[in-house]
C-alpha cells in the first residue's frame, strides 16, 4: 500500500491531509513540516529545558534545532520516512509509538507535542498521563493546541486528495481549554499560554504531590535492546539514552 504521509516527506511538499470517514478535510503543512523551524516553533523551542523528548517528531526539524542548541534530544515517530529524515539532519530518533517502552522513561526534562500531536492515539487523557510516566518530577509538557476552542475525537486516515490514503487510525483535535481541563483532572497546571503565528501554545507542569513513581532510566533503556549510545554528563542527574537503529 502506498504511504501517502512518507511520500510526501520524501517530496517534501503536499497537498496531504485528514480525511474522516464523513469526508471532513484537515490540510497538513507538509511544506513547514519540511523547512527549519519557523517562528513559532522557535517561540516553543526557547522554553525547553535539559534533556527532550520529541514525541511524534516528523521529519525532525525541532530535533536538529535542539541539538543545534546543545540540548540532549531524542524524536520519536511510528513512520519510519519520517524517522529517517530526521537522521539525515542529524537528529537521533526512533520507530517508536509514545506507548511503547522507551529510553529513560521519567528521566526527560521536557516533552514536545507539537504540530497537533496532543491528537495522538485519540484520548489526550491516556497520552498526558503517558507523558507524565516519562518526564521526570517537575518535567515540562509543552503542547501545540487547536487554534479555536474544540476538543473532539474521530477515526482518521492520511489522504493525499488524489486518490491515496493511508490506513485509520484515532486522533483527537484539542484546543487550549479543553487541554487545560483535561490537565488538570491529571494534576497539571498552565506555565504560560501564547500564541506566534496563528498557532497556540501551552506550557504545563504536573504538581508535586501528584507525582507517581517512576521506573529507572535503566530499566526503561535496557528494555530496547538498543545499539548506539547517546550519553549527557550533566553534573547532577546524568541520563543515559540508548537510540535504536530501526531503519
Amino acid at each position: 500500500m502506498v504511504d501517502p504521509y512518507a511520500e510526501a516527506l520524501r517530496s517534501g511538499r503536499g497537498p496531504l491531509f485528514l480525511r474522516r470517514p464523513d469526508g471532513w478535510l484537515l490540510p497538513l503543512e507538509v511544506e513547514r513540516w519540511c523547512a527549519g523551524p519557523d517562528a513559532a516553533d522557535l517561540s516553543a523551542l526557547r522554553e525547553c529545558r535539559g534533556a527532550v523528548l520529541d514525541i511524534g517528531c516528523g521529519p525532525g526539524r525541532l530535533v536538529a534545532e535542539l541539538a543545534a542548541r546543545g540540548h540532549l534530544v531524542l524524536g520519536i515517530d511510528v513512520n519510519e520516512a519520517a524517522v529517517a529524515h530526521t537522521r539525515r539532519l542529524g537528529g537521533q530518533a526512533l520507530v517508536r509509538s509514545v506507548f511503547d517502552p522507551l529510553p529513560a522513561e521519567g528521566r526527560w526534562d521536557t516533552a514536545l507535542l507539537i504540530d497537533g500531536n496532543i491528537g495522538i492515539g485519540g484520548d489526550p487523557l491516556a497520552l498526558i498521563r503517558r507523558v507524565g510516566a516519562l518526564l521526570s518530577p517537575g518535567g515540562l509538557l509543552l503542547a501545540e493546541t487547536a487554534p479555536v476552542d474544540v476538543d473532539e475525537r474521530a477515526r482518521v486516515r492520511i489522504d493525499d486528495g488524489r486518490g491515496a490514503a493511508g490506513s485509520l487510525f484515532d486522533w483527537a483535535r484539542v484546543g487550549t481549554p479543553a487541554l487545560l481541563r483535561h490537565a488538570r483532572t491529571l494534576g497539571w497546571y498552565p506555565v504560560r499560554q501564547w500564541a506566534s503565528e496563528g498557532r497556540s501554545f501551552v506550557a504545563l507542569r504536573r504538581r508535586a504531590s501528584r507525582l507517581p513513581a517512576a521506573r529507572t532510566a535503566s530499566q526503561s533503556a535496557d528494555s530496547t535492546n538498543s545499539a548506539a549510545v547517546i550519553s549527557s554528563q550533566r553534573g547532577r542527574k546524568p541520563l543515559p539514552v540508548r537510540a535504536v537503529a530501526d531503519s
